[in-house]
């Protein structure tokens, strides 16, 4: 008789390329990233007794703080608008966005015992944490809108202009840039763990240099406007505000400045992520 050749589903293969994504592969296990999705949903808010009620009291407590300090005790020029809704504006997609690149950077540390046990495709940790950011902003962004209703229907300086339609491109550009971010700074802490405790501030002073609490018109037109604008960041917040508050405009220019930085950040990435995850078990 015949002895039968073993024949097998799946083989695995070490990667050959720094730049290889294997999306396809990466998509076969949709499910397990569903189930991650689920997971940081579930750790995050067990055992709290307002549970999901967070989602929307992290960002209307911050932009409380912003209004009264930046606003009323520092009297910062808000365009006109109202203080509340412009911070409120500002902060919400901030707070998506430093969400997404603190919980992708500790991708390799929070997950080395699951790493080292079973095989699948390591990209499914961060790319789960930003669907599970994604979902957060939604949430978030619902607050966002019936504030602004609050405020519309009550006559206050607010205007909606066409730009708003650009919040899908927007967000597609938020994750992609803390994605990159964040890889890169999760492959980084697996051998210097002190960029941990670096990250938290970095986020916090990253903040203050985009115009989350301040107007960009409030820096001129000189040198140090630049410097902000070239924030990739910056233009997106400032998209934000002019698409649902009418204030401010457009910057295209540094828009476009914007979406290269994301791109390079997001091809430096993955170059250092696969190259990491090759031997990332002997140092973490």
């Amino acid at each position: 008789m015949k002895e039968k050749k073993n024949k097998y589903s799946v083989c695995i293969k070490p990667k050959n390329r720094l730049l290889e994504l294997n999306l396809k592969e990466v998509w076969q296990y949709k499910d397990l990233i569903w189930l991650f999705v689920q997971r940081d949903f579930k750790t995050k808010y067990k055992q709290t007794i307002l549970g999901p009620l967070w989602f929307i009291i992290q960002p209307l407590f911050s932009t409380i703080v912003y209004t009264l300090i930046f606003g009323t005790i520092a009297g910062l020029s808000t365009d006109g608008t109202p203080s509340f809704l412009f911070y409120l504006a500002g902060n919400v997609p901030w707070l998506f966005f430093s969400t997404a690149l603190q919980n992708t950077s500790n991708t390799f540390v929070t997950n080395a015992n699951v790493f080292g046990k079973v095989y699948f495709p390591r990209l499914v940790s961060p790319i789960s944490t930003v669907i599970t950011c994604i979902i957060n902003f939604l949430i978030q962004f619902g607050l966002f809108l019936v504030v602004w209703l609050c405020f519309f229907f009550s006559g206050a300086n607010v205007s909606l202009s066409w730009a708003a339609a650009l919040l899908p491109l927007l967000i597609v550009q938020m994750a992609l840039l803390g994605f990159g971010v964040g890889i890169i700074i999760s492959a980084l802490t697996t051998k210097y763990r002190d960029l941990q405790v670096l990250v938290t501030f970095g986020v916090s002073l990253w903040m203050y240099l985009t115009p989350v609490v301040y107007t960009a018109s409030s820096l001129g037109n000189g040198l140090f406007y630049n410097a902000v604008m070239c924030n990739p960041m910056s233009p997106i917040i400032e998209i934000m505000r002019y698409g649902w508050l009418g204030s401010g405009s457009i910057p295209w220019l540094f828009w476009g400045i914007s979406w290269a930085v994301t791109l390079v950040v997001l091809f430096l990435g993955i170059i250092i992520f696969n190259k990491v995850e090759k031997n990332f078990m002997d140092t973490v």
